[in-house]
């Protein structure tokens, strides 16, 4: 059941510049061309092709985050807030856009062992896990985590052992809850490190390679999904559970192969991830345009699994990555467009309340069957144990029956245990040295006391198994107010505490002055008085050539935007190009080495899956008795 709030928020967009690497610095002594105004939020791009005279571009953002910018920076200002809301139940998504080798794996991910590099993930771990730690006590916590790529548009699971061999997965679509994977592993973190191992899983599975522009491009889309539900009993007495989905997605670059030189595999690669881009911008168009009744989300699978992040129930940050290289001048244009795009999607989050598909319901009932079990037979333990105790030595008093605690009551259990084992041992001795029944009789009685040993020993083993397995889940379980991590003082408490007000604060300062430089290009001329004729026509004339220099801005921008578009036309055409000369040295292959009855049965069994988007081998055993199918690559 989702809250009835219907309030809608705007999809955040923050802009990052890398420095100049070693290689663009020597290229030669034009600097950078992205100049960035840290109180503003504006970014100003500087055409190197363009003459003096041509004004400079200036985008305006929510933050902007220079060469000299700090990881940590980043976090407080940006994300921070974001991570709070999903602890609170809201569903969020951060995601790092641009051009291949601008530093988005950087900002994501960082150097994990050095503190202060630590992108975005390793700081949201530790942010959701130290939150938890500090929580009031009558919370319970359940945190799980999945890891999935889209490569050439099928989708992976990153933390499945048969990764390499294991088939693509496939997508769903839950009234309820949303687009989901079918068969997605997730697994159960209880302390960053945990979690940290299940991403260092993952990364090792990942698909990267090297281009001419970046030595360790990611050669496909990674997301990583970590929910965190919290159970907190409410006015009315019961339980109640909020479930709140964080989606931490790093995308593959955007390249133009002239400039990454890649072929083969690698092009195909490129292929599917510009596609998949190119899908992205479609959607954030026409969210963005807010005039489209389509948002064209099935035309990838990065775009479906987004859906809820754009224009759905969800709050999202984009960090859009630059390079200032002036070779780069073109994606570097893209992608601040791109981003000022996406500032105007409007989103509807709200805090996802008692959820069908809340895992933490089921793991306490399950936990509450398997205590309600386990005390069952300590209490049965316990009984025994005392008329044990009646019976072996006379005249001690008998114990009043309390409401003990669980360890108290497993120490009785085993006290029973061991009692029993000593009267069976006792009564063989007995029977042994009884010199007046028959070898037989004493042989049969001896089984007897041997077997009643035998199932004491089975029913301790089942008891110490169930206690093993409730133990085991309840550890699934984090509490707030317990120390699950080393350093969360009071000291460490109170300096985030100034952080967080001091990136609050920026914020807002930075707020506060684009909205002064909004209504002062507003209101300048309702100020305006002139005491003559010749005052007047100054202005006029100044406010007309300020009004003319953006025309001239315009028509230069929709010249730029033509050219790219011709641009990324002649690179579509010259990768079909070279997909359609790979396609005909297949369709030669078959045609010359495939027997044409074996390549008609192959035909034959093809059906086309439109919801996948792709071609399927229907399976030679009848459906009823197999319902796989393998696919085909496109």
């Amino acid at each position: 059941v989702m809250s009835k709030n219907k309030s809608s928020e705007s999809v955040k967009v923050v802009v990052r510049c890398r420095p100049l690497s070693r290689k663009e610095e020597s290229n030669g002594p034009a600097g950078g061309i992205v100049q960035m105004d840290l109180r503003l939020g504006q970014v100003i791009l500087r055409n190197p092709r363009a003459p003096p005279s041509e004004p400079q571009k200036t985008f305006t953002f929510d933050a902007v985050y220079d060469a000299n910018s700090k990881q940590r920076e980043l976090y407080d200002e940006s994300v921070r807030p974001l991570i709070d809301s999903v602890l609170e139940g809201f569903n969020g998504t951060i995601f790092a856009y641009g051009q291949t080798g601008t530093g988005k794996t950087y900002t994501m991910q960082g150097a994990w062992l050095d503190p202060e590099r630590r992108g975005v993930i390793p700081n949201a771990f530790d942010h959701i896990f130290t939150h938890i730690s500090r929580s009031q006590s009558d919370k319970q916590y359940l945190v799980r985590a999945s890891y999935l790529e889209i490569y050439r548009e099928e989708i992976r699971d990153l933390l499945d052992p048969n990764h390499g061999n294991a088939r693509a997965l496939e997508l769903r679509e839950n009234p309820d809850t949303g687009v989901y994977v079918q068969d997605l592993t997730s697994c159960v973190c209880k302390s960053i490190k945990e979690i940290e191992e299940v991403m260092n899983v993952g990364n090792q599975a990942r698909a990267v390679g090297a281009t001419d522009m970046n030595e360790h491009s990611s050669r496909s889309h990674a997301l990583f999904l970590i929910t965190v539900e919290c159970s907190q009993p409410g006015p009315d007495g019961r339980k109640h559970i909020r479930v709140g989905r964080l989606n931490l997605v790093d995308l593959a670059g955007s390249e133009r192969q002239a400039k990454t030189g890649v072929q083969g595999e690698r092009l195909k690669e490129a292929a599917k991830i510009n596609l998949s881009l190119s899908a992205l911008g479609n959607v954030i168009s026409a969210l963005a345009d807010g005039r489209s009744g389509h948002v064209p989300y099935r035309d990838s699978k990065l775009t479906r699994l987004l859906q809820d992040s754009l224009g759905g129930n969800a709050k999202t940050v984009m960090v859009a990555t630059l390079g200032p290289a002036p070779q780069h001048y073109d994606e570097t244009l893209t992608t601040l467009r791109y981003a000022n795009r996406a500032k105007n999607i409007q989103n509807q989050p709200r805090v996802n309340e008692d959820p069908k598909d809340a895992l933490l319901r089921e793991f306490q009932r399950e936990i509450a069957r398997l205590r309600a079990q386990l005390n069952h037979r300590k209490w049965r333990s316990k009984q025994k144990s005392e008329q044990v105790e009646d019976e072996s030595w006379d005249g001690d008093q008998e114990k009043e029956i309390e409401d003990e605690e669980d360890e108290e009551v497993e120490k009785e259990g085993e006290d029973y245990v061991k009692l029993e084992e000593q009267r069976l041992e006792r009564e063989k001795e007995a029977i042994r040295g009884d010199q007046d029944l028959i070898p037989d009789e004493k042989q049969k009685l001896l089984g007897e006391k041997e077997r009643m040993m035998v199932d004491l020993r089975k029913e301790q083993e089942a008891t110490e198994q169930l206690t093993a397995k409730y133990k085991a889940m309840e550890s699934k379980l984090l509490v707030g107010g317990k120390n699950i991590i080393d350093h969360t003082n009071e000291q460490q408490k109170m300096l985030e505490i100034k952080r967080q007000e001091i990136a609050e604060q920026t914020r807002k300062e930075r707020e506060i002055q684009q909205q002064v430089l909004i209504q002062d290009e507003e209101t300048l001329e309702l100020r305006e008085t002139f005491t003559s004729l010749q005052q007047e026509v100054e202005a006029k004339t100044k406010k007309l050539k300020k009004l003319y220099a953006k025309l001239q801005a315009i028509k230069v921008e929709i010249k730029d935007v033509n050219d790219e578009h011709v641009r990324s036309r002649q690179e579509l055409e010259q990768t079909q190009n070279e997909l359609t000369r790979e396609l005909k040295f297949k369709y030669l292959i078959i045609e010359n080495f495939i027997p044409p009855e074996e390549k008609n049965k192959i035909m034959n069994r093809l059906v086309f899956d439109p919801e996948e988007d792709q071609w399927k081998f229907q399976s030679l055993v009848p459906a009823e008795r197999s319902a796989s199918v393998f696919d085909v690559k496109e």
